[in-house]
């Protein structure tokens, strides 16, 4: 095989991809990140070292965070880009074993070859597949340290959204470099067990201060309805999850003539309140990220990739796409420099789309989202007294990652047979499977709640959390609540083992369990938190409303 990697719910075979990744990405950008990875776990070893005996990590912290970020599903796909983060790391390794030895700490324990390794930028990528997954031959050892890696990526991710708005935790920081430090060590089953857990709780964590970030810089999601029409100017269709990317277009763009609208996972942006001052702000634009082909092709104007989900762009609209960020894709214009303003300088972009059509009207009409949990909180009354009048018999969190298997139909299939006295709360593009249903109102409540972006998985918990204690529940457990989530990426990984460290037992997975998990740690899951597989949508909905 040239490369193995099943990270992502598309693995092939639900086994692992082994010639190129059915994302798209090549075996030499595959091994590469799996070089950044193996260097991140090196760095993350000797700033463990140093921050037990007090010395400086310098910016170990954020390049451990954003190096992991790179590597998660459909972000960049640029190996030239990708060798460069190798390179980084590595010196901030080697400058930080420095400082160990002028501070007369000795690393001499540190013998793993993540540490040592020194070759040059001509073997990261032969280093990248010697030393990838299958390096641990251990089949439950290699499981549980890919479920933390993975649940530590999507952590990253968070993070790294949180730190563009100027929301950082010393802890998160902490725990990203003792989880990558631990993959170096011989460790328990049930200490690997622990810091799985363990990155559950930091998952809730940082997806608080992700929260915290939002709503202190744009205010608390409210009730809204999106437009999906467009208007006869030129545009440009923003995607992605980063909101300082947005705010930043929306500056630039004031008075241009351009109008600027949300694609997949930015669909939430229109939820807050300081986006909603932007006159050329006009709606959102197509589906989930699965179906960027059709959408960006479309659209006619440039488009500007803040994070994933980036799918290889086709040669009908490659000369229209940016990226920004940690994204990146080779031939595309990236884009990180700063104008005079202290933003991000989108100005060609801007031009770009004052030479393009507008774009082609794909659909019409509304949605209608907002809804979390500040939101909902505000409702709790009505939904308290929906629920004890028995108008609502079961909420249904349906939320997580959408992707372009047929088997995800199960979701859309669940939502149209689901009673008229459930509820479905969603956050993540997995909404796109159901959110534009006719599914009605229950005494005013929308029978689809969706919260926003996979990060605002948060607010689905805080609600939850919050009608326990309405009820006067001691478990979480006991609620009304149903858990049948869609997984796709390291995000979607980070999400679940929140909700298992918040208590939540029984949750459906699908389309499938991830490859990584092996049937002894499945049985583990399966043993302390009920965890399944999703079924039949008959059996799944008789199940959840029984």
């Amino acid at each position: 095989m040239s490369m193995f990697c099943y990270q992502c719910q598309e693995a092939l075979k639900n086994v692992g991809c082994t010639k190129k990744g059915v994302c798209g990405k090549e075996a030499d950008t595959a091994n590469l990140q799996d070089m950044l990875v193996h260097a991140v776990k090196g760095l993350s070893a000797v700033a463990e070292k140093a921050k037990q005996n007090g010395v400086a990590v310098g910016d170990a912290d954020t390049l451990v965070q954003n190096a992991l970020f790179v590597t998660v599903t459909n972000v960049n796909f640029d190996s030239a880009a990708i060798s460069s983060w190798v390179a980084k790391v590595l010196v901030a390794r080697d400058m930080l074993r420095e400082s160990l030895a002028k501070a007369g700490v000795s690393v001499a324990e540190l013998t793993h070859d993540s540490v040592t390794w020194t070759g040059d930028a001509g073997e990261y990528e032969a280093k990248g597949a010697a030393a990838g997954v299958l390096s641990q031959e251990n089949e439950d050892v290699r499981s549980l340290r890919e479920l933390l890696v993975y649940g530590v990526k999507g952590l990253a991710a968070y993070a790294s959204h949180a730190a563009a708005l100027g929301k950082t935790s010393q802890d998160v920081y902490d725990f990203i470099i003792e989880a990558m430090a631990s993959t170096t060590k011989d460790l328990s089953q049930d200490e690997m067990i622990g810091l799985v857990l363990k990155a559950g709780e930091t998952a809730v964590t940082v997806m608080a201060l992700l929260d915290e970030a939002n709503t202190s810089a744009y205010g608390n999601p409210e009730i809204t309805e999106v437009q999906l029409g467009v208007r006869n100017n030129p545009g440009i269709l923003i995607s992605g999850h980063d909101l300082k990317d947005l705010e930043d277009l929306l500056e630039q763009t004031r008075g241009s003539g351009v109008d600027v609208y949300t694609h997949g996972e930015m669909l939430p942006a229109h939820y807050y309140p300081a986006f909603k001052k932007y006159d050329n702000f006009v709606g959102n634009y197509g589906g989930a990220w699965y179906d960027q082909k059709r959408d960006f092709d479309a659209f006619n104007g440039p488009v500007l990739m803040t994070t994933n989900c980036l799918v290889p762009p086709s040669d009908s609209y490659r000369d229209r796409v940016f990226t920004t960020g940690v994204a990146g894709f080779p031939g595309l214009t990236h884009l990180n420099a700063e104008n005079a303003s202290g933003q991000k300088d989108f100005s060609s972009v801007i031009e770009k789309a004052k030479h393009c059509a507008p774009p082609k009207e794909l659909e019409s009409g509304t949605l209608v989202g907002g809804f979390a949990h500040a939101q909902v909180l505000a409702l709790a009354d009505k939904v308290v007294d929906a629920v004890k009048s028995g108008a609502v018999k079961k909420f249904v969190v349906m939320a997580g990652c959408d992707g372009r298997q047929s088997e995800r139909e199960y979701f859309t299939d669940v939502a149209k047979a689901l009673p008229d006295d459930t509820i479905i709360l969603t956050a993540g593009c997995a909404k796109f499977r159901y959110n534009k249903l006719p599914l009605g109102d229950i005494g005013g409540i929308p029978r689809i709640l969706d919260a926003g972006q996979c990060n605002d998985s948060y607010s689905l918990a805080v609600v939850a959390l919050k009608l326990k204690e309405v009820f006067g529940l001691e478990d979480i457990n006991d609620l009304p609540i149903e858990f049948d989530i869609a997984w796709y990426e390291q995000k979607a990984v980070t999400v679940l083992l929140a909700l298992l460290f918040l208590g939540v037992k029984g949750i459906r997975l699908g389309p499938t369990l991830p490859a990584f998990l092996s049937p002894n740690v499945v049985n583990v899951l399966v043993q302390n938190f009920d965890i399944k597989p999703i079924g039949t949508v008959a059996g799944d909905v008789a199940a959840m409303v029984g």
